[in-house]
């Protein structure tokens, strides 16, 4: 109990990491054809344009990958008290909403960009928190 009193917001910022990216990351392989749709159309007029697919899987790995470690962060940070894995995971996860943040501003969608903002907010945060 003390554990979770100590990092009740570091717990809560991982738990939303996982929530968020686990998510997203299901959405992505289940509608795989549907995104792919979606974002040849999204980034019609851009660079990314002909490699859609291959920048889809990225994102679908690094999201899952950021899940992924956010539960293991949880399970490590109630354990054993290290943050180590929920170092990592908040890097990745910071990584990841840079990505889908560049690809917004390339694609012009500026609204899609501020969405991604509100994202990388808690997660900056979290990073914070665990390198202090």
């Amino acid at each position: 109990m003390e554990t979770i009193r100590e990092y009740a917001s570091e717990l809560i910022l991982l738990l939303f990491l996982a929530i968020t990216f686990l998510q997203s990351g299901m959405d992505k392989f289940l509608d795989w054809k549907g995104n792919v749709g979606w974002l040849k159309g999204h980034f019609s007029k851009t660079f990314f344009k002909d490699t859609v697919p291959l920048l889809l899987g990225t994102i679908l790995l690094l999201e899952v990958l950021s899940g992924i470690t956010s539960l293991l962060g949880i399970y490590e940070l109630l354990n054993s008290q290290n943050t180590n894995m929920a170092f990592w995971s908040a890097i990745v996860g910071c990584l990841t909403l840079l990505m889908l943040l560049f690809g917004q501003r390339v694609a012009k969608d500026y609204d899609g960009a501020r969405t991604i903002v509100i994202y990388l907010m808690p997660t900056v945060f979290l990073l914070f928190l665990l390198q202090n």
